[in-house]
Order: structure tokens, then C-alpha cells, then sequence
């Protein structure tokens, strides 16, 4: 009993570590949706409306990258929509799915325009994108310091914007077009167009202002957003539009970023430039990097050290480091220094 015991335990375990290591080597579901972990179904729902509208087949016609996101997106949203699968895919990742498949729990997963015909009804993708109102979108350019664009990090800002209330009375609304006609003679009719609303609570709109938490992850280009669904400006009648973080890199006092790659200047002294030095830098992190020689440096001379630059975003990778080297000359120099450097140099 205690070997069988034993024996489960080891399998579990087994289960859990290649879980873990799927889940690193490839994106999560959560990140395919561009939704945090705890994000909730309307918010699940939400992203995967816009992003299925955005990488749709029939609106990237001969595009096999938005081929390839269109079934990535789909598939994550079918697993993170369904309750059951949401839990077996936090707990153990992808690995844990498909032995839940392989048990015969569920059936097939479905094919990925069925699920966005579920989602989105029988319409076509255009009549679908003409249904939904949408507020205006609020992109806001925002500077993240180096240090937590090279360990993540998160910073909060101030947002107003305008927020829908009750106001006292009734409002026309969902109004449409009907058409009817009229006769206006013996065998004759005219087509009349009449628009009809209803009446709805009226409402108002409000500045109200709030902190905003913005997460930097680590390696995040400039131009790339964070996205805040439905938190753009609001729409009566329809859906508010999204505010977005576009990540800028702020200047640095040490290091200079060029992609994935730092760049920073090293000042030493022309005895240093000749005969070497030892000497370390202090990178992002607080780590020490060692820079030092024991060959001869020259003026605006580059070093490149593999591996101190730029984490990669979503990957272990790193970028490199490049030094470019000032030699610090003596202003002046005694008539005996001068002998003394003539008979070593010649």
C-alpha cells in the first residue's frame, strides 16, 4: 500500500514538472488573451472579442502569422471560458489538459470558427464589428525607468475620465430607421423612412479620478501597451473604449538602450589605457560587471560583454552590453615626464 502510495506521489510530481516547464517555454493563455490571471469571464470575453475581430482569416486574407494568432487566441479562449478546463490549466498547465482530454472528461475540443461563430452569433465578422459602439480609446504615452524595464516593476498614475450617472428624467434611445408606406393615390404608394426611439432613464456624465497601477514587465519595447479594457471613455449606449499605456524607455543617467542591447561610457586615465586596469560597473540590478584589462585600451575603443544587455521579453535570453571606453589625457606634462616617456615609448 505505502509503495503504491509512493509510486501516485511520483507520478503527480512528475505531472507537475513537465507542466511547469511547458508553461515556460510558451506563452500562457492569459498572455495570448492579454489578460491578467485574475481577470475575470466578462473581461475573458472582452479580449477575446477584440483580438478575435483584429487577427480574424477574412480580415488578413494570405497573412499565416494572423492565421496562426487567430487559433492561438481562439484555443485559449476556449479553455479559459470553460470553467473546469480554466482550473486544470492554472493548476497544471497544458500537460494536465490533455491527460483531462485523454480520461475522456470532455469531449473534442471544438473547431476554432465555431467558436467564434458561438461567441459572435451567425453574422459575419463586418456585421458584427458595425454592431458594437464603442467609445474613443485613451493612449497614454507613459516612461518607464530602465531599472524596471530590466527587472519588471509597475507604477501608478493618476486617471479622470468621464463616467456615466443616473440624472433625473427620460432619454430618446436605440433609436433605428423603420420603414413603411404611404398611399398617396389610387394604386400609388410612397416608401417613407421614420425614425423610432424608445425611452430610456436619462443619464450624465462625471469627471471622477482614480490611481491606475501599470505593470512594466521585464524586456518591454518602446511602443508596446498595456491595456486596460473598457477603461477609455465611456459611450452611452454602448461600450466604453480602452485605455492604453504605450511603453516609452526614460533617459538614463549610466546606460543607453538600443533594442535589446545597453550601451554606456567608461572615462579611465591614459596610465590605465597602457598598462590595463581592474575595474567593475554597477549594472541595473546592483550586479557588478567586470570591465577590466590587462592589454592596452584605445581612445572610443568598443568592448562588447554577451549577455549584460536587455532581458528579451518573454524569454531567458538577454541582449549584450557595449562599453565604449574615453581615455582621460594629462593637461600638461613636466620637461623630465617628457624624458621619461620619450625613453619609454622611443
Amino acid at each position: 500500500m505505502a509503495y503504491e502510495r509512493r509510486r501516485l506521489l511520483l507520478l503527480l510530481s512528475c505531472l507537475l514538472f513537465f507542466s511547469v516547464l511547458s508553461a515556460i517555454a510558451a506563452k500562457s493563455y492569459y498572455d495570448l488573451l492579454q489578460v491578467p490571471k485574475s481577470a475575470s469571464e466578462e473581461q475573458i470575453k472582452r479580449a477575446y472579442r477584440k483580438l478575435a475581430l483584429k487577427y480574424h482569416p477574412d480580415k488578413n486574407q494570405g497573412n499565416q502569422e494572423a492565421s496562426k494568432k487567430f487559433a492561438e487566441i481562439s484555443n485559449a479562449y476556449e479553455v479559459l471560458s470553460d470553467s473546469e478546463k480554466r482550473n486544470i490549466y492554472d493548476r497544471y498547465g497544458e500537460e494536465g489538459l490533455k491527460q483531462h482530454a485523454a480520461s475522456g472528461s470532455r469531449g473534442p475540443g471544438m473547431n476554432i470558427q465555431d467558436i467564434f461563430g458561438q461567441f459572435f452569433g451567425t453574422g459575419s465578422m463586418e456585421e458584427e464589428e458595425e454592431k458594437v459602439v464603442k467609445g474613443d480609446d485613451v493612449i497614454v504615452d507613459l516612461d518607464a525607468r530602465l531599472e524596471d524595464l530590466y527587472m519588471g516593476g509597475s507604477l501608478k498614475v493618476w486617471r479622470e475620465k468621464n463616467v456615466i450617472k443616473p440624472a433625473p428624467g427620460k432619454r430618446r434611445c436605440n433609436c433605428r430607421n423603420e420603414v413603411y408606406h404611404r398611399q398617396i393615390g389610387p394604386g400609388m404608394f410612397q416608401q417613407m423612412t421614420e425614425q423610432v426611439c424608445e425611452q430610456c432613464p436619462n443619464v450624465k456624465y462625471e469627471r471622477e479620478g482614480y490611481f491606475v497601477t501599470v505593470d512594466i514587465e521585464k524586456g518591454m519595447q518602446d511602443g508596446q501597451e498595456v491595456v486596460f479594457y473598457e477603461d477609455g471613455e465611456p459611450i452611452i449606449d454602448g461600450e466604453p473604449g480602452d485605455l492604453k499605456f504605450r511603453i516609452r524607455t526614460a533617459p538614463h543617467d549610466v546606460f543607453r538602450r538600443e533594442g535589446n542591447d545597453l550601451h554606456t561610457t567608461v572615462t579611465i586615465s591614459l596610465v590605465h589605457a597602457l598598462v590595463g586596469f581592474e575595474k567593475t560597473i554597477k549594472h541595473l540590478d546592483d550586479h557588478l560587471v567586470e570591465i577590466g584589462t590587462k592589454g592596452i585600451t584605445k581612445p572610443k575603443e568598443v568592448r562588447k560583454i554577451k549577455g549584460e544587455g536587455m532581458p528579451l521579453h518573454f524569454s531567458n535570453k538577454k541582449g549584450d552590453l557595449y562599453i565604449t571606453f574615453e581615455v582621460l589625457f594629462p593637461t600638461s606634462l613636466t620637461e623630465e615626464q617628457k624624458k621619461q616617456i620619450k625613453a619609454i615609448l622611443g
